[in-house]
Parts: C-alpha cells; structure tokens; sequence
C-alpha cells in the first residue's frame, strides 16, 4: 500500500496576514518594494519577445503590479492564495500563458504544491515570473531581537518569518515541472532613523510577524528597547541611521514546451574536456 504524501508544515498564519494586510491598508500602506517590484517586472517581461493572451496575478497584494502592467498585457486576472493551504488556486488547467506573483510566496506553507499549480495551470511554454522576500531579509531586526532576548529574558522566540535561500528555490523550480528556471536576487539596503521606524513601516506593508509559534503575549518595554540599541550598535552608519536588508528573489520558469533548448544527454559531446581544455590554451 502506497504512503499518503507528507502534508506541508504548517508555519505561518494565513488568516492572521489577511488580517494584518487589511490593517496595513486602513494605516496607509508602505509600498516603496512592491513599487520597485512592479518596474522590475515590466521591465523583465519587455525583455522577452512574445506576447501574452491571458495573464493572472498571483497573492500579490495591492494594485502596483497590475496598473504597471497594463500597457503590457490586455487583461490580468487576480487569484488570492486560499488562507487554507488545502484549498486549490482558482486555476483552471492550461489556462494561462503568463503568471506572475510579488511579494507573496514567502508566506505560503506549501510553496512545492502552489508552484505545481501554477504550472499546471500554464498553458506549453507558458511563463511564471515571480518575486518573493528571501535569503537574509531583515537578518539585522532577527539578530537583534535574539540578542536582546538573550540578555534580558534568557531565551529566544521567533520573530522574523524564515526565509528561502536562492538554491532552494531554483531547485523548487524544477521539482514543479518548470523548464529553464532562473532565479537571481536584488538586495535592497533601507535606511530608518530606529529600529521603532523600520517596525512601523513593517506594519504598513503587512508583514509583522505570522509565525504560527510566535509569542503571543506582549514584548516587554526593556527588551524592545534593548533591542532598538543593539541595533543602532551593530548596524548604525555614521550618520547615525541604521540599516534594514531585503533581500527580492526573482523566480522565472517555463511550462515546458517542444520548441525549447534542450541539455545534451550524458555522453553526447562531440569533444572530450580534455580536447577542450587543449584547445582553449591554443
């Protein structure tokens, strides 16, 4: 008898991001990533030379991507991510040719599973172009909450969601079934006057912690303001601002397609390494 698949473990708490985007929106949402995001990605779509007949907008939240888009795509579907992870996308199979999705798939709980969905959804040749928050966003505000912790509390919550690494997601690219995967990463360096600024800011974009382990009574007056020195100590310019990493990983993939590259198979070259490497000496 065949084993059932292992269910995703369950680490962020989608109902509570719902929520704490809607807040987000009722304070004045910070968007200067996902505006940045949203050039990036017309500007990585006008590279590749083909059009696009039906598009979809995957979890991204707020209008950016789409207005930015829509001198480059007739119409765009939005499809939320469903707060249960065991509910599928409204996607219907080989429906797309273009999904793109920004600064939403660093909160989904099972991120092998969306991205076989987005695929199948793609129609052959069909292109994924995503975005999402990863390698060492916010190591500055994490190391800084376990130092103060550390010293005044004698242990450490979590506090700052973690975060994919490039090779893991290339690697999730093609275990999706996506041909020619590329991922890179764009490191943006923001400066704040506090630590307290860049958390204000971090409640404007909707992303203050959704761990479902997460603390759930109050931090203390003293370990917030711990916090806030250390930080200034170990992260401060000489102007005195401090520093705040986020880190963009890009995802772009095929649904594949007859008309693509294809690798040689093992043993097909027609020049050994060793004639290769002479040559390249010649």
């Amino acid at each position: 008898m065949a084993s059932s698949p292992t269910a995703a473990p369950i680490l962020f708490d989608r109902a509570l991001l719902r929520a704490r985007q809607d807040r987000a929106r009722n304070l004045g949402p910070a968007t200067f990533l996902l505006d940045r995001i949203a050039a990036d990605m017309a500007e990585r779509l006008n590279a590749v030379l083909r059009g696009f007949t039906s598009a979809a907008e995957v979890g991204t939240p707020g209008d950016q991507v789409r207005l930015t888009l829509a001198g480059r795509l007739d119409r765009i579907a939005r499809i939320d991510l469903p707060d249960r992870e065991s509910e599928p996308l409204s996607l219907q199979a080989e429906s797309l040719d273009l999904v793109v999705s920004a600064l939403a798939l660093q909160f989904v709980n099972d991120l092998p599973g969306v991205l076989a969905q987005i695929r199948r959804a793609l129609r052959p040749d069909g292109l994924l172009l995503a975005a999402m928050l990863g390698g060492d966003t916010l190591t500055e505000l994490r190391q800084c909450f376990a130092a103060a912790e550390a010293e005044l509390e004698g242990g450490v919550s979590p506090r700052v969601a973690p975060f994919a690494d490039l090779r893991d997601v290339g690697a999730l690219l093609q275990r999706a079934g996506l041909a020619l995967p590329v991922t890179d990463v764009d490191r943006i360096v923001v400066r704040y006057d506090s630590a307290f600024d860049l958390m204000h800011d971090l409640r404007r974009m909707g992303a203050t912690n959704i761990l479902v382990e997460r603390r759930r009574g109050p931090t203390r007056r003293a370990t917030m303001l711990r916090m806030a020195e250390i930080y200034r100590e170990r992260f401060a310019d000489p102007d005195g601002r401090i520093r705040a990493t986020f880190d963009v990983i890009w995802l772009l993939g095929w649904a594949p397609h007859e008309s693509q590259q294809k690798p040689l198979k093992p043993g097909s070259a027609k020049v050994g390494l060793e004639q290769a490497v002479k040559k390249a000496k010649t």
